[in-house]
């Protein structure tokens, strides 16, 4: 199995946290790529720089897809997956929206735990957009400046860590999912310290992925989800005019 994994932010220092996360939540015969976005933001911290990171992650998974037989968007916030399982008959998983069917999984009530102040409105609108808003106890939040964003996890980790304490014993949480790429693997390393389950939105996206991949779904030929209508367009990169053209077929193995 080939799972695709997409860091749609430029941090190279970041799309090496998430690879390693990955290889050690996927099977043994599971083969990992990951790939950075050539262009946009260090970190995806607003809607705005949420539909560059969509863009961004479109245009790999348009040059890439045909070699895997699944794409995980490796961004918390999900940028441009629902546009992705239109154009792509491979599956499409999010982190996201993994974290939350984990969570759901574990217990009822869930908080979580943030790498700043500005991402949580949106972060709430995509509980919200999965119909779970009801579950969500909170989202605790780092607030000061992140000085290097590849290193979050060793300049705060402390600070994470009583943030999770924090939604467990004040606001009732269930599950704490420790959620966006720069922290992947913080979950794995905290969770013997931490009282409830702590679920990671990699290891979930990927374990999830490999689900999906081995139900062998077809893909949606009708519904909301069915692909994209063909028609003229400009200034794309080559290969998302190909994939819009639908003149690309898998490769084989």
């Amino acid at each position: 199995m080939n799972l695709l994994l997409i860091n749609p932010n430029t941090s190279q220092s970041v799309s090496d946290l998430i690879a390693a996360e990955a290889r050690r939540a996927a099977a043994s015969d599971t083969h990992i790529e990951v790939l950075t976005a050539p262009f946009g933001v260090a970190y995806i911290e607003t809607r705005f720089e949420s539909l560059i990171g969509a863009y961004a992650a479109a245009t790999l998974a348009a040059e890439h897809h045909t070699r895997h037989d699944a794409i995980v968007v490796a961004a918390f916030g999900d940028p441009g997956i629902d546009g992705l399982r239109e154009a792509l008959d491979i599956p499409v998983v999010g982190l996201t929206e993994a974290a939350l069917m984990s969570a759901c999984l574990l217990g009822k009530r869930f908080s979580i735990v943030a790498i700043s102040r500005r991402i949580t409105a949106w972060y709430r609108e995509c509980v919200q957009a999965n119909g779970l808003i009801d579950r969500l106890a909170s989202i605790r939040s780092l607030d000061g400046p992140l000085k290097d964003i590849g290193h979050v996890q060793d300049d705060h980790g402390q600070r994470l860590e009583a943030l999770c304490m924090s939604a467990i014993e004040d606001d009732g949480a269930d599950v704490i999912i420790i959620a966006g790429a720069p922290l992947a693997g913080l979950a794995r390393s905290i969770k013997d310290r931490i009282p409830v389950p702590v679920v990671d939105g990699v290891s979930s996206a990927v374990c999830h992925a490999q689900t999906l991949v081995s139900l062998a779904p077809a893909p949606a030929r009708l519904g909301s989800f069915a692909p994209p209508p063909i028609k003229p367009n400009q200034g794309l990169p080559e290969a998302l005019a190909r994939l819009l053209a639908r003149d690309g077929a898998r490769a084989p193995g």
